[in-house]
């Protein structure tokens, strides 16, 4: 989140400069602060952290850190899911394009420039992608969606990743949670070694391999046998940019995922339960996160459960009630439940 500030104090609330740390702070502790000692720091006024005392307006009441927290998660899904509409949006016009560039038989090259070249066909990708990797020298930046990857995909892409591996490459991948699962994953990483860093996210953005910040590949058709390899730096640094900041999310793969602060309810369910409010049917939710529809029925099924709900209509009131249905508050304990429990 990223706040207006003045010009003494250029920042948002999740960067907070040292005096806004120490008078916010003094605020937290005390339950409120004479409105005098926050003159040096309007920063906190504009970001909404401190706010006047109805009681008496001499006075600054903080605003509490949960619902900081809260603010700023829900800024970084918000900026996160813009990122993925855009991408998806320049996916389309790609296709767009190259229809056309198919269309004017006098211009072949219309589809077939350097900047913008269609792969057609699983041989023309897999050789565009040897090239790219025999000229790679610095860094691969990976997306794979789509949860558990398969173990032919892995011995697929095996020998590229050696030989990066020996040239000293840095390789950084994002897969979804349930990739956590997949055992040939695991394998993958430990064979890799240091040259490879993994995380995970809930969902991530369409297939995407980028070489060196100057030539990336993205699927062109749903059935991956048509690619997209992208060498015009506009669209590269684009793509870059929205890799960092999906990393900058993601969980490394040896990290626990977090707890959902309520009682009786996963991690995974916590997603689908938000998927489930924004409207998106099982199929959809299930290909997002990478499981199978079976799978995410079953999850649904225990959120009903646990949230004792007896229809779908039933189960949308329990997900707002609770708040499953943003970014995480404070935790909640449901009634008529015991501890946590993390499946």
């Amino acid at each position: 989140m990223a706040g207006h500030g003045t010009d003494g104090h250029p920042h948002g609330a999740d960067r907070l400069c040292d005096a806004g740390d120490r008078v916010y702070s003094r605020a937290v502790r005390r339950g409120r602060l004479p409105r005098r000692d926050a003159e040096r720091v309007p920063c906190l006024l504009e970001l909404a952290l401190l706010h006047p005392d109805p009681d008496d307006m001499d006075w600054l009441v903080p605003t509490a850190p949960q619902e900081v927290m809260t603010r700023l998660l829900r800024g970084m899904y918000d900026e996160v899911s813009a990122s993925q509409r855009r991408v998806g949006s320049a996916v389309t016009a790609f296709e767009w394009y190259a229809g056309l560039g198919r269309q004017v038989h006098a211009q072949p090259v219309a589809a077939e420039g350097p900047a913008i070249r269609v792969l057609d066909g699983l041989a023309r990708i897999q050789a565009a992608m040897d090239e790219a990797t025999q000229a790679c020298t610095t860094e691969v930046l990976t997306v794979q969606p789509g949860g558990i990857r398969r173990e032919a995909e892995l011995s697929e892409g095996l020998h590229r990743a050696t030989a990066l591996r020996g040239r000293g490459v840095r390789m950084r991948d994002l897969y979804t949670h349930v990739a956590r699962h997949g055992h040939g994953l695991l394998s993958y990483l430990e064979l890799m070694g240091d040259a490879v860093e993994a995380r995970t996210l809930d969902e991530v953005i369409e297939r995407l391999i980028l070489f060196d910040r100057t030539v990336a590949f993205i699927p062109a058709n749903a059935e991956r046998t048509m690619a997209l390899e992208l060498r015009h730096p506009g669209l590269v640094e684009y793509l870059g940019t929205v890799f960092e900041r999906l990393w900058r999310l993601a969980l490394p793969l040896t990290a626990p995922l977090p707890d959902t602060g309520i009682e009786g309810i996963s991690h995974r369910e916590q997603s689908i339960a938000a998927l489930l409010a924004e409207g998106h049917q099982d199929a959809v939710i299930a290909e997002r996160l990478g499981i199978s529809v079976r799978t995410c029925r079953a999850h649904i099924a225990r959120l009903s459960e646990t949230l004792g709900a007896a229809s779908r209509t039933q189960l949308g009131v329990r997900i707002a009630q609770t708040g499953l249905d943003g970014p995480r508050g404070p935790a909640v304990t449901l009634p008529g439940r015991g501890s946590p429990n993390g499946r």
